[in-house]
Parts: C-alpha cells; structure tokens; sequence
C-alpha cells in the first residue's frame, strides 16, 4: 500500500471521522458488523460515506473512468437502445446513480440529435453533492434541455419507459461468505489494535440459503470466500412491482454464477479503487475510495424472474456497443486530426475483450416489450446465465 497517493490533511481527518461513526456502530453491535453493513457506511454514511461526501471521484481527476466519461459515443450509442425502449413503451428515462451527469447530458443531446428525445428525464442519486455537479454538467453541455429533466428523492412507485442504471450494482452492498469444514461463514468487521479487522459468524437466513445455493452449483473447495448481494437481488426483485411497461437496462462489470463463482477465483471480486490505482485492502482509508464487487448475474435474473421481469437480453458491453452502432457513430466523425485519433482510441477500449469489451456486460430486464431489443440482435449470451 505504501505505492498510494497520500491523502491531504483535510481529506485523512474526514476519513479519521468516518473511521469513528464506523467504530461507534460495532461497539453498539457487540463487538461485530456485517461485510454488508461496514461496505454502506463507506459508501454511503450521511455527509461521510464515498458517495456522499464531496470528494472528486469521477474522471481523470478522481479514483476511476467510467465509460461516459471516456466518450461522447457511448451515449451515443446507447442513445438508440434507449430510443427503441421508449418507442416501445412511454417516452421517460430514470437514470439511478447518475455520476457526474456526463451520461444524462450525452445521451440526451443523442436523442435530440435523432429526434426521440424523452418527455422526462428523471434522476434518482443519493448523494446531494453530485446531484449537484449532475445539474451543472446538463447545465453546462445541454442547457435547453434541463427543464426536461428532473431530480427524485425515492423510487417511483410505477414507472413506465426505460430505467437506466451504469456501474450502479457493483456499489451495492455486498455480504461476504467463506464456504470453511465447520461450517458456511459470514465474513463480517469486528474492531483491533490497530483499527479494523476480519472476524467470522456462522451464515444464517436469507444468506445461507444463498450460499448453499451457490455450493449445490458450482464447486468450491474448503476455504472458498467470495461475495453475495442480497442488496442488489432486492433491488431489481423491487422494480417487478414497480416497473409497468418497458425496460432495466443494467450495465456492469461480473459474469455468469459458474464464472463468479469459479474454482480459481477463490478470494472473491472484491475490489478497492483510489486515485486510479486498484488494491483489495477495503479497510484503507475509509470514506476516501471506492469499494466494489462484480455482480452475479445469473442472481439478477433470478431476482427479476420471480416478481415476473422477463430476461430481454444479455451479452458483454462490446458486443452490446457494436450492435446499437458505436462504430457508426465513430465513421460519422472527422476523420483529421487529433480528435478522431482519440476518439477511435476511446472507442477501442470500450469493445475490446482485453479492455471494458468482455469484463463489462450489459442485461436488460423488463415488462410488456415484446420486441427484441437491438442491443441484443447479436451475440446474445443469455443461455450462459
């Protein structure tokens, strides 16, 4: 860890008080939190957590790039997904976790462009602060569209149009089991000498049952520890009672349960992000990075199955890319010059397999769209989950 950029004063004594509302917690909770509950305090403490506090973290200037950040063109691309969604549906966009905005200005602009622009754009982010930065972006790059666009404080409870959601599952809290002789264990945070540490209780309820689950399907040797959401299984299982007509659109990187949950990858997906650099140490610097796992999707599917979502497609983001015509997009352009140059190196870390191409996978779920989606026409990896 010593490789790390080290914090400024102000940003360590923000993490110190994160530190402290987190240590206050387990001590009311005997000793011991869940993996669940100490990766929501992190994230999304009030006014300490990582998404909630005012620190930078999209972009060439904060932790991590996420892909509307790299290029125009993925929302351009996206845009005509999107388009076909709502032609099929209502004319409304809800975009949960919206970042830095970059997304919803871009894909706006887009649908603009091709003349389906949406009656309302609505916005659900939890934190305040990038509520803000996400007005100011569509204030800045679309400004004659912002009265189309609105900002929620809860889930609707009926949505009929598309539901658009980049990177949001993976920063869903997550339990973490270990699959030991004794026993299924939950990994959970429990206070030491020098701050926090692991500490295992026996898996009982709702995640055991996941767990063995997960152990009657795939082989896993003693000692195997990995991650499960109930959080993001709970969420998309949610939007059966509150999606009406239309489509989940869920962008992200994970795999298949037998893939997840693959003999060789026996220390989970766990992963921690700060200034660009990726480590799996979650108890660094709380409040100042960002803590992740990939997503199960064989579980999201199952989720959505149950509360009557129907699986409308599933394939990685390139392929997903190529078929809603990135490419097209990126011959529309100028071809002089710097720009181009850029943007077709932008392009190609979107598509290909050793890039964001295969490790991000897109998956649409959804209610009265009878039409198979484009995004979706080739390469359709459905029959994987």
């Amino acid at each position: 860890m010593n490789r790390l950029p080290v914090p400024e004063a102000a940003a360590l004594a923000h993490s110190q008080q994160l530190q402290a509302t987190i240590a206050d917690e387990i001590r009311a909770g005997g000793g011991w939190i869940s993996f669940a509950r100490f990766m929501e305090l992190l994230l999304y403490a009030p006014g300490q957590g990582y998404y909630t506090a005012g620190a930078r973290k999209f972009g060439a200037d904060g932790d991590f790039v996420t892909a509307p950040e790299m290029t125009t063109l993925f929302a351009a691309a996206l845009a005509a997904q999107a388009a076909q969604v709502m032609a099929l549906s209502a004319p409304r966009i809800l975009e949960i976790g919206a970042g830095s905005g970059r997304l919803a200005s871009d894909l706006l602009l887009a649908l603009e462009a091709s003349g389906n622009l949406p009656e309302r754009y609505l916005i659900l982010d939890l934190s305040a602060d990038l509520r803000q930065r996400q007005h100011e972006c569509i204030a800045a790059r679309a400004p004659h569209l912002l009265s189309r666009v609105a900002w929620l404080d809860r889930l609707p409870e009926s949505h009929s149009g598309l539901v658009l959601a980049n990177e949001l599952l993976d920063a869903m809290p997550a339990n973490i089991v270990a699959w030991r002789e004794e026993g299924i264990q939950e990994r959970g945070v429990e206070l030491t000498a020098t701050g926090f540490g692991w500490a295992e209780r026996p898996a009982d309820g709702a995640l055991l049952a996941a767990a063995q689950e997960i152990a009657g399907q795939c082989q896993l040797a003693p000692g195997y520890e990995s991650e499960i959401s109930l959080a993001n299984r709970a969420w998309v299982a949610d939007w059966g009672q509150r999606l009406q007509c239309g489509a989940l659109l869920l962008l992200d990187y994970g795999f298949p349960r037998r893939e997840y949950y693959h003999p060789q990858r026996g220390r989970g997906t766990l992963m921690c992000h700060y200034r660009h650099y990726a480590h799996p140490d979650p108890f660094y610097l709380p409040g100042l990075q960002d803590v992740t796992v990939h997503v199960d999707f064989t579980a999201i599917i199952a989720a959505a199955d149950v509360r009557g979502l129907d699986l409308l497609g599933y394939c990685n983001q390139g392929q997903f890319l190529l078929n809603c015509g990135i490419l097209d997009r990126l011959a529309e352009l100028p071809r002089e010059g710097a720009d181009y140059l850029r943007a077709s190196n932008q392009v190609g870390k979107l598509l290909m397999p050793h890039e964001m191409g295969e490790l991000f996978k897109v998956m649409a779920v959804g209610r009265g769209i009878e039409t198979a989606l484009l995004g979706f026409a080739g390469g359709d990896q459905s029959r994987r989950l």
